[in-house]
């Protein structure tokens, strides 16, 4: 912190690197993978971590909520799984005669939703408002929720019984996707011997605050983005919506998004401007599962259409 009391991008890409070594200890994923976890986390965003059963992406989030000194709480989705199990609920005190409110898990720091698409559509529709604007409103009463505050969402992509697609506005609300993929072969070695000692995220100990998290949240805030690379960033989008393979492009909130996790990477980098380079890094992570294709587009994958869309943009 600096006299004024403010975190500077020194700190926040500090911070970034105990956090990352600390998740480490317990959890082998790729750095790609980890930084883009903390910059939606600094970014104030949320996380879908979409993988194949097995590969680590509950002990990700569980390793994330052991780094930090920050309220936790755990949903698992299941089918009869209701908002108000989510949101929270009145309950009638009968002692005082009157109702009174009962918050439910989303009232932590970070909330880890486990298999997200298990949940049905009525339940998973309480999670836009809490996602998109930091409350809850429960029959007239609208409460604020915790700061800071982060979706941890798990789900399987290959696993299709008894589960409920994301839409897309749901989709929309998580800022990255991230892949776990399966180890490499050295990697899967050292994990077995590590589960042979016990559950490794439960002997993590916290290395940050509540107070650091927003400190990092405040000075990525303050990372300056230029008019030019704010061109750039809409081009990137025109480019996708302008694509005869994409039926739903890119929001203007998708845009808001990359924005925002950009100077999150800058942050993390140490610098106090953003560059093209973090837009291009993270466009996989923060536009990929939020489109569409059109069925001509004949199976190719998405990032073949951002990658397109990025060659086309006019270089800065």
């Amino acid at each position: 912190m600096d006299g004024a009391g403010q975190c500077d991008p020194t700190n926040v890409a500090a911070l970034g690197a105990r956090i990352a070594d600390n998740v480490a200890l317990a959890v082998k994923v790729s750095e790609r993978t980890l930084r883009d976890v903390l910059i939606a986390l600094f970014a104030e965003g949320h996380v879908l971590i979409e993988d194949h059963p097995g590969v680590g992406k509950t002990a990700l989030a569980r390793a994330l909520a052991r780094s930090l000194d920050a309220a936790y709480a755990r949903i698992q989705c299941t089918s009869d799984l209701l908002p108000a199990d989510v949101v929270g609920t009145n309950v009638f005190n009968q002692r005082e005669a009157r109702f009174e409110f009962r918050p439910g898990p989303v009232f932590a720091n970070l909330v880890l939703v486990d298999e997200i698409n298990r949940a049905p559509p009525k339940t998973q529709s309480g999670l836009l408002e809490c996602m998109q604007e930091r409350h809850v409103t429960v029959d007239t009463a609208t409460h604020e929720l915790a700061r800071p505050f982060t979706v941890l969402a798990t789900q399987n992509p290959v696993e299709y019984a008894g589960t409920y697609p994301l839409p897309e506005n749901q989709l929309d609300r998580f800022m990255v996707r991230v892949s776990l993929g399966y180890p490499s072969a050295a990697r899967e070695v050292e994990m077995f011997s590590d589960h042979a000692r016990g559950d490794r995220v439960l002997a993590l100990q916290p290395v940050a605050t509540v107070a650091d998290v927003l400190g990092a949240q405040d000075a990525v805030l303050r990372v300056h983005t230029s008019e030019r690379l704010l061109r750039y960033v809409v081009s990137v989008l025109e480019g996708i919506r302008g694509d005869p393979r994409v039926e739903f492009g890119a929001s203007p909130r998708a845009g808001l998004m990359l924005v925002k996790a950009a100077k999150a990477r800058a942050a993390l980098e140490g610098r106090d401007h953003a560059l093209p380079d973090d837009v291009q890094e993270l466009v996989p992570s923060v536009l990929a599962h939020r489109l569409l294709l059109a069925p001509a587009a004949g199976g190719v994958p998405r990032v073949d259409v951002l990658s397109d869309a990025l060659e086309q943009a006019p270089a800065l």
